[in-house]
């Protein structure tokens, strides 16, 4: 996911593709641990994915501040 995608969402889009991709991430965790994924980089991808998301809210939430 770029940035420039990211910025195009409200923030209630947001807050709800964070929640779904903290789900999908614990649920590939628990798969991993019980068998290898055929792609485990799908994790840190993830992970970074969610930053991103967070990122951009957390920037929102101190522009509207100011």
């Amino acid at each position: 996911m770029k940035m420039s995608e990211v910025r195009e969402l409200n923030d209630k889009d947001l807050r709800e593709r964070i929640k779904d991709l903290k789900t999908t991430l614990t649920q590939l965790r628990i798969n991993h641990a019980v068998s290898p994924l055929d792609n485990p980089m799908q994790i840190p991808a993830l992970k970074k994915d969610i930053a991103r998301l967070m990122t951009e809210l957390r920037q929102r939430e101190l522009t509207t501040i100011n």
